[in-house]
């Protein structure tokens, strides 16, 4: 593909996946995140969607029945918007794969992880990082986002920085956590999620405490309390 040929292809790209709906499309190289049964794909679209904030901002002490629904249906919509991302790029004769938005497997050592981890894209293309809570925070819109990714073995336009820890010295969402999961470190690439965040003490405390709540498989408080992304916060990016 010629460069004015692939650079005309992805802004048409990008344009179509923000008109399904999405706030965000990054592209990164991943070949140091990349798991090795998936090391033909060397490069990562990320999709990203905003959360309502009139959602969000009701998750008080607890997640809402509301919540659950529109986290289900950002889902939906993320992964909707992967298959269309997969067409495109298949349409240019790429391979894809597309991560879905909510998954976890079992039979990779940590029973609450997933194929590829969303947020080593996202940091990759320089829309974020990774805060305290093991949330990622877009330096745009906060963690107040849901992601999913799409991985390729077409060259992308990656030339993004990833971007370190803004989290500093604050410490809310540790504050919000019920279970004690949040582990109050700030995230360093290369780190191992269980240095910031415990997350069997996440998904138990969920099951017991929401499990009316969309089967206790959400919560949102350390979300709900990150000052990035919060209305009338003052916090800038």
């Amino acid at each position: 593909m010629e460069a004015s040929v692939r650079d005309e292809f992805f802004v048409k790209f990008k344009e179509r996946l923000l008109y399904e709906g999405l706030c965000e499309v990054g592209f990164s190289r991943i070949d140091e995140t990349v798991p090795p049964d998936l090391s033909r794909y060397h490069y990562a679209v990320t999709l990203m969607y905003r959360l309502s904030d009139a959602i969000v901002e009701e998750i008080d002490g607890a997640p809402t029945y509301a919540y659950f629904q529109h986290y289900r249906a950002a889902n939906a919509l993320l992964d909707r918007c992967a298959l269309i991302a997969c067409e495109m790029l298949r349409r240019e004769g790429a391979m894809v794969y597309p991560i879905a938005a909510s998954q976890s497997v079992h039979d990779r050592g940590d029973k609450y992880t997933g194929i590829y981890q969303h947020k080593s894209a996202a940091v990759a293309a320089g829309l974020g990082w990774i805060g305290k809570s093991a949330l990622f925070v877009s330096h745009q819109y906060g963690s107040r986002v849901r992601l999913a990714t799409v991985l390729t073995d077409l060259p992308l336009p990656s030339d993004a920085v990833p971007m370190e820890s803004r989290c500093g010295n604050c410490t809310k969402c540790v504050e919000a956590c019920p279970s004690g999961a949040v582990l109050g470190v700030n995230y360093v690439r290369g780190m191992e999620r269980s240095e910031i965040f415990d997350a069997e003490k996440c998904s138990q405390h969920m099951k017991k405490a929401y499990g009316h709540i969309g089967r206790g498989a959400v919560c949102g408080l350390c979300m709900r309390a990150c000052p990035y992304g919060e209305r009338g916060s003052g916090v800038t990016f």
